[in-house]
């Protein structure tokens, strides 16, 4: 029996009384809720500042408290399942993910709406990974695959649905309804779980060897991440190391995450398990949990940016184009799911990331500011549906070789790692873009000497003049429209820049996908994801 394969034993065997469907219905809505509202509250900043009376860098804040909260809570929701049990723990994070939700709807005031955010982003943090454990124990092996393809839908559909919904919502109604609408889905999922969910027997063994709560680890997981949370989301706003503020927070964020791992190690009972990154096939997947993070949150930032910052799109016109990538994965995540018992999910994992590289490279070649909303819908789509081979395989690929008492925590730091992996992503994109197409426009800006470039002014000018307006106010147009112009071909090349850069980096995930140990696809009797 190789490495990567462990026998059947009793509690393995155990299954739930209820639909195994219909639970992966229930758990599976709690976790879309909570992606959802990652992404949902963007639009409506602008919205929340000004019926709040704060400023549009203030307001930023509802983001960047509720991710960092999460962030905190995803590493170590494995110790909470074997402090609280899974069920009470996935009940608890619902029950107050709900309240918060509907706290944040109707905070007076930025201070108590930030108190909140943290609050849902603190239970919202178990319920991503729950949902995925419990999914892992509902079903036998050979139909995990279709489990997970129905997870990813909460993980990938939900942040490119969010921005569209979030739009419609704040437009037609208010901002208030963005958070309001969590409410009857949490009641929802929340009698779902209620009636449904059971632990498995494995579970209370964990409960029995718990003797006490490691205070320092979490201090220094706090402190780490947290810092690591608001450096790259402030950033690019603070000029990165050209601030003290984000200078201070990356040291924070180095020395306490570095510590936590040093302490960790060597912990009998650590809040956080480093040591699962001692599992090859875990370690690796985790990586690429980061690299998709930062793949699919890179590309969700980088089209609705162009469409609305060069092209003139609405908010919700540009939500459109990916919510149709999402409809398209929504059909192909299935499929996903019914291949994984059929082919080694290396080989799957290896399928997705060579897609992504050719369409991120397809990318380069097809943006310009002449894309017309169907190319610009069928550009994303087919950047979206390598995704789908890459989330359900790498779930796979990372329990390989794992006992049943250490999936709880896999699933808190593979969506950790994804996790860091959007903000890492989301962070690298708006400061490439800034700082390339600065590095551009003074390229570009050599060329306006030419005597070409002066005929054209003159040219619009005369037009101008033509239309109606005075010669100099003709004159100042024309130099103040083919600056917007040389600005944007500045910023295009810029997008080209960081696809390219998508590219490669998902070309170098396809060669690593090799590396991974195999998997027994679609076989009963052997446990590839315990």
């Amino acid at each position: 029996m190789s490495a990567s394969e462990t026998v059947i034993s009793g509690d393995s065997l155990w299954l739930p009384k209820g639909n195994p469907w219909i639970i992966a219905i229930a758990v599976s809505l709690a976790a879309f809720m909570e992606v959802l509202d990652t992404s949902i509250a963007n639009v409506a900043l602008p919205h929340i500042a000004g019926n709040l009376g704060a400023s549009n860098d203030e307001s930023t804040w509802v983001l960047t408290s509720y991710l960092v909260s999460n962030a905190i809570v995803l590493p170590i929701s494995g110790w909470l399942v074997a402090w609280l049990g899974r069920k009470r723990f996935f009940l608890t994070c619902i029950v107050f993910f709900t309240i918060s939700s509907f706290l944040c709807g109707i905070a007076p005031n930025l201070g108590l709406l930030l108190l909140f955010r943290v609050l849902q982003g603190a239970f919202g943090g178990g319920l991503q990974p729950m949902a995925q454990a419990i999914l892992g124990d509902t079903f036998p092996p050979e139909k995990r695959g279709l489990a997970f393809a129905l997870y990813g839908v909460t993980a990938i559909c939900a942040p490119a649905i969010g921005p569209t919904l979030g739009g419609w919502i704040t437009d037609n109604y208010s901002w208030r309804w963005v958070f309001y609408i969590n409410v009857p889905v949490g009641a929802l999922a929340l009698g779902l779980v209620y009636q449904l969910v059971e632990d498995p027997p494995y579970l209370a063994r964990l409960k029995k060897r718990l003797s006490g709560f490691d205070f320092i680890g979490f201090s220094l997981l706090t402190l780490g991440v947290g810092a690591l949370q608001i450096a790259l989301d402030k950033g690019q706003e603070d000029d990165w190391f050209g601030s003290h503020f984000i200078t201070i927070l990356v040291v924070i964020a180095a020395a306490g995450l570095v510590s936590l791992v040093i302490w960790e190690w060597f912990q009998k009972e650590p809040v956080v398990d480093v040591r699962l990154f001692k599992n090859f096939n875990f370690a690796t997947s985790s990586l690429m949990f980061l690299m998709l993070g930062m793949a699919l949150f890179s590309s969700t930032v980088l089209m609705p940016q162009l469409l609305q910052t060069l092209m003139g799109y609405t908010a919700q016109k540009a939500g459109m184009v990916l919510s149709a990538g999402a409809l398209v994965v929504l059909v192909v995540l299935p499929m996903v799911g019914r291949l994984t018992s059929r082919f080694q999910a290396r080989h799957l994992i290896a399928f997705g990331w060579i897609t992504l590289a050719v369409s991120m490279y397809v990318s380069c070649k097809q943006i310009d500011l002449l894309m017309s909303f169907s190319s610009a819908t069928l550009l994303r789509v087919w950047q979206y549906i390598p995704v789908a081979f890459l989330f359900v395989p790498l779930t796979l690929a990372g329990y390989v070789g794992l006992s049943a008492e250490k999936t709880n925590a896999a699933a808190g730091l593979m969506n950790f790692m994804r996790n860091i992996g959007q903000s890492v992503g989301t962070s690298a994109v708006t400061t490439l873009i800034a700082r390339r197409s600065q590095y551009h426009q003074s390229v570009l800006s050599q060329y306006t000497a030419s005597t070409r470039f002066h005929a054209a002014i003159s040219g619009l000018a005369i037009r101008l003049t033509q239309a109606g307006l005075s010669v100099h106010a003709a004159q100042q147009q024309a130099l103040s429209r083919m600056y917007a112009l040389v600005q944007a071909q500045a910023a295009v090349v810029s997008y080209v820049e960081v696809y390219w850069l998508l590219s490669m980096a998902s070309a170098i995930m396809f060669v690593c996908s090799f590396l991974l140990k195999r998997n027994e696809p679609g076989k009963a009797g052997k446990v590839s994801v315990h």
